[in-house]
């Protein structure tokens, strides 16, 4: 198996067998799933990562809501487009995208903590933070669900490996933490105040990168036979790019992800297998209350 672990194919398998499992439980229940997407401001990334989301939701077979909200929006309004969602049952999943406006990006724990844990497909309601403090990872976060499947696809033993994430967010740091935890990794969290964080690169059999600084990780901060997982999304000249100096690293480490076509597509798959699983539960609660 070569280096590369190529997230884009992955992804794609995923969202093949995906598409089958929806088709399946709709045979069943008559019901479409069905994906709300929120959206305040006009930030051109945010609308990006919104068009790439509906896109493959249309590819797996759940039907996309949007709802563009203005900057303007109130924290009162936004609270109560939430909460008409939480009791629309139409709706399976909610996907809140963030980051918020400044005016409103204070308040983004409040509204995270408005929808309803059911529906929660980011996995950032503190009820499904704290299942998975216990294990169950039935609504973990996106991206680290993508990587986890990632690595357990290439066959990496993450048993006693040693993994440096440099990382701490809700959505990729600290679940992250949990995911290796119950796989048997040594787990060292970096961010912006380790001292000296090329030690702790240098020691890691496994690195986990999510800081969004182009090139930020080189040859001299890696050891031989590396096993690299660029997360950080950053655009120079116009195009996209990570946080590892690939080319420059490609020969000393063992296995690494492309970026783009690594995380990214992963993400977006594990986005509608979260969406699946609400949708599962829903069907499921509504044939014990027949």
């Amino acid at each position: 198996m070569g280096k590369i672990l190529d997230g884009k194919e992955l992804a794609q398998k995923l969202n093949v067998e995906l598409k089958s499992e929806f088709n399946q439980l709709y045979k069943i229940s008559k019901i479409k799933p069905k994906l709300a997407t929120i959206l305040v401001g006009e930030d051109p990334a945010s609308q990006v990562y919104i068009n790439i989301k509906r896109k493959v939701c249309a590819e797996v077979g759940i039907e996309s809501i949007f709802i563009k909200q203005p900057a303007t929006i109130s924290k009162d309004e936004l609270i109560s487009t939430i909460r008409k969602l939480n009791h629309d049952d139409s709706i399976h999943g909610i996907l809140l995208q963030i980051p918020l406006p400044d005016n409103l990006k204070p308040h983004t724990p409040t509204f995270i903590n408005q929808i309803s844990p059911l529906k929660d497909v980011d996995g950032l309601h503190p009820i499904n933070k704290g299942r998975l403090f216990d294990n169950n990872e039935e609504y973990a976060p996106c991206t680290p669900k993508g990587i986890i499947t990632l690595l357990e696809h290439y066959n990496v033993n993450l048993k006693g490996k040693f993994t440096v994430i440099i990382n701490r967010s809700n959505l990729v740091g600290k679940p992250l933490i949990f995911l290796l935890l119950k796989r048997n990794a040594t787990v060292a969290v970096c961010h912006t105040s380790t001292i000296d964080i090329e030690k702790f690169t240098k020691m890691a059999d496994i690195l986990v990168v999510a800081v969004g600084k182009p090139n930020f990780i080189t040859k001299e901060k890696i050891k031989e036979g590396v096993i690299i997982i660029d997360v950080g999304v950053s655009r120079v000249n116009g195009k996209l790019c990570g946080d590892v100096n690939f080319d420059e690293v490609f020969e000393k480490c063992g296995m690494i992800t492309p970026n783009p076509g690594g995380i990214g597509p992963l993400t977006v798959s594990f986005l509608m297998r979260n969406t699946f699983i609400a949708y599962q539960n829903k069907i499921k609660s509504n044939l014990v209350n027949e």
